[in-house]
This record gives C-alpha cells, sequence and structure tokens, in this order.
C-alpha cells in the first residue's frame, strides 16, 4: 500500500519551475515531445486540412449563393425601373462645370475674366466634361459604342437598334473649346443635363393648352411660336436669377442649339454609346462684381418641381470679377 502512494505522489507532482524564457523556449519547440507551438505535427496537419475544408466550403456555399443572385439581373436593364426604383421617375436637372471637388458644398462658379489662368482653369473643367461627347470612333483611345452614335432631327425617323444620337457640342457656338466657352469675353457658358433614368420618356409641353402658371412668360411665348411643329417636342429649360436683385443682375440669356433637350435623346434604353443630351446656357452680360444666384428648370409634364428638394431644378451661382 505504501508503493501505491508513492506512485501516486510521484504522478501527480507539479511540473517543474522554469522560467519566463525557457517556458516559452518549451512552447515553441518541445524536444521531449516533438510539440511546436503546443501541438504535434499530426495535430497541426488535423486543425490545417479541418480549417481548409471549412473555408472551402463557406467560398463555394457565397459563390453559389452569387451565381444564382447574378441569374436574376440583366447588364443592360435595371430590375427596378421608374417609381418602383429608389431614383424614381423624376429626372434631377445638373450643370457643369462644377466648383473644385475638394469644395463640394459649393455650387460657385467665380473667375476673372482679365486673368488667363482663371479662364483656363474653368474652361479645362469643360473640355474634361465634354470630352467624352466628342469621341466618334471605337479605336485607341476612343469611347467604347461611340461608332453608334449618328445625326439626329426632329423628322430623323426611328433608329436602328445600336444606334444613339450624337450632341454634337462643337457647334455650339460660341460656348465651344476654341472660344473657351466664352469665359474670357465675361459671358461665361453653364451647360445643363438632365440626369438618366432608365426608360423615362418625357411628355412634353408642344401647345399652349395647360401651361403651368409658374412657367415664365418668355418661355411660354417661345412655346407659342413653335406651337404644330416638330421642334416643339421638347423638354424645355429656363433659367432665372432667385431673387429680384438677381433678375436685375442676371443680363440676357442665350440657349444653345435650342430652349431644351429634344425628344429623340429619349428613352434611355442603355445603348452603347449614348450620352445625354446638353444645353449650353450662355449668360451674355452678368453684372460684373456680384454675386448672382441662378435657379435653371426644366419643364415637362412628367417632371415635377421643388426647389427646396430641388427636384427639376438646379441651383448655381455666378460671380465674374472684370477688374
Amino acid at each position: 500500500m505504501a508503493d501505491k502512494t508513492k506512485v501516486a505522489e510521484q504522478y501527480y507532482a507539479p511540473p517543474p519551475d522554469l522560467g519566463k524564457w525557457e517556458a516559452f523556449r518549451i512552447f515553441l519547440w518541445n524536444s521531449e515531445t516533438g510539440q511546436v507551438l503546443g501541438r504535434t505535427g499530426s495535430s497541426w496537419a488535423k486543425i490545417l486540412l479541418f480549417y481548409l475544408i471549412f473555408y472551402a466550403i463557406l467560398v463555394g456555399f457565397f459563390a453559389a449563393m452569387l451565381a444564382i443572385f447574378y441569374q436574376t439581373l440583366d447588364s443592360k436593364m435595371p430590375k427596378w425601373q421608374m417609381d418602383g426604383s429608389l431614383i424614381g421617375s423624376n429626372p434631377g436637372l445638373g450643370f457643369r462645370p462644377m466648383p473644385d471637388s475638394a469644395n463640394v458644398e459649393s455650387t460657385l462658379i467665380y473667375y476673372r475674366a482679365n486673368d488667363k489662368g482663371s479662364v483656363l482653369k474653368w474652361a479645362t473643367v469643360i473640355d474634361e466634361f465634354l470630352d467624352q461627347y466628342r469621341k466618334k470612333g471605337s479605336g485607341g483611345g476612343e469611347a467604347s459604342g461611340a461608332e453608334n452614335r449618328v445625326p439626329c432631327s426632329p423628322s430623323t425617323g426611328a433608329l436602328g437598334e445600336k444606334q444613339v444620337c450624337d450632341v454634337p457640342v462643337d457647334k455650339f457656338n460660341p460656348c465651344t473649346s476654341a472660344n473657351q466657352y466664352n469665359y474670357e469675353q465675361a459671358g461665361p457658358c453653364v451647360f445643363l443635363k438632365l440626369n438618366k433614368i432608365f426608360n423615362w420618356t418625357p411628355q412634353p409641353y408642344n401647345t399652349t393648352e395647360d401651361l403651368p402658371t409658374n412657367m415664365p412668360e418668355d418661355l411660354k411665348h417661345h412655346i407659342k411660336t413653335m406651337e404644330g411643329k416638330p421642334d416643339a417636342n421638347m423638354v424645355w429649360v429656363s433659367c432665372q436669377g432667385e431673387n429680384p436683385a438677381d433678375v436685375e443682375n442676371i443680363g440676357p440669356i442665350q440657349y444653345i442649339p435650342g430652349r431644351g433637350f429634344p425628344s429623340y435623346y429619349y428613352p434611355f434604353t442603355n445603348k452603347g454609346g449614348y450620352l445625354s443630351p446638353l444645353v449650353a446656357v450662355l449668360f451674355e452680360k452678368p453684372c460684373a462684381g456680384v454675386l448672382i444666384n441662378i435657379e435653371c428648370k426644366a419643364w415637362a409634364k412628367n417632371i415635377f418641381y421643388d426647389r427646396y428638394e430641388r427636384r427639376g431644378s438646379v441651383h448655381f451661382e455666378l460671380m465674374v470679377d472684370r477688374s
């Protein structure tokens, strides 16, 4: 009985008291048991094999789920459209040139007309924006689908399956790159565009019936002169000073090449080479040295206006310094 007690006491004897560094060395490599980091080679092999199989199954599962998900999508057509989508069916209006991206909250276009560097800065921004409009082929350095663009007019018939209407920005005189978009003449051009909404088709005001009461009188008169003509089928555009002082300071305005976006550019169906139509707004003689608040609106029966939510309109400020 005494021998058994002695054996038990030896079996349950505490491990030798090792120093910290010695215990760490043995944890890294135990020469007596052949363990590395507390595990034998076979133990490490089993656990690595387990995790390899486990993560392979996870990757396969998610890959299968993604493959099933992508089968429900169309690369050319969004699943949710118009009012069923997040962007809805009321296109927004945008403007170019935009101020520096470093100041994302600013909508001010400010420059000095007698400073070539200041003029060139804004002309370069517009050049970069319009670069995609100038690419006409599919060769090296050209945009994919640009060869699909063809000249269009109100009398143009149905387009081909792949054809889209061209936007001849180099004919927007004087709002052209060669003229630096008229900035040096202190009469800057600002480009407007409607945001693209898949399958949206405008319902134009092409007669004087049921025109909105808040539509500018000069636009009403313009629609009256165009009534009954093919050119009347367009999304009309108007730009005005937001406040009485802005109205006085804004000066005469021209819309190039026309007073809006022609209907033959719509609907947008994601054809290769499609580009949103543009309107260049030429502010001929804005009052120098004065900050002018400007609001531009798009007019169609299915474009709804809300100044506070900026629906159907866009706001920016213009300041031209001649000193």
